[in-house]
């Protein structure tokens, strides 16, 4: 069983809005710092939002006020909660443990008329 799983995944129309979640099954996610990144076709990988052990956060300026990432420790769930989206969102959109340089399988975001 994968160690981080994504989901919440789709395609939306721009304006629209979207939770993605990231569920840890072996590890506690609140003990480490966790990451979300998004790759569209032929870019980089790009690093998207943050969420610490003492709960603060961190966006890109590209997706602030937009995005918004959280946690729900009970649940062993990191979250991203993103409005208002735009076709350039659109990418594999992936949670990350960096310390054990651990990856999800990846969600695929479409944002389209």
């Amino acid at each position: 069983q994968a160690q981080l799983v994504e989901s919440g995944g789709g395609l939306v129309q721009p304006g629209g809005s979207l939770t993605l979640s990231c569920v840890g099954s072996e590890r506690r996610l609140a003990q480490w710092t966790i990451r979300w990144y998004r790759q569209a076709p032929g870019k980089q990988r790009e690093f998207v939002a943050e969420i610490y052990v003492n709960a603060k956060t961190r966006v890109a300026t590209s997706v602030q006020v937009r995005f918004t990432i959280s946690r729900d420790v009970y649940a062993n769930r990191v979250d991203l909660q993103m409005t208002n989206l735009k076709p350039e969102d659109t990418a594999v959109y992936y949670c990350n443990l960096a310390k054990f340089d651990l990856w999800g399988q990846g969600t695929q975001v479409s944002v389209s008329s």
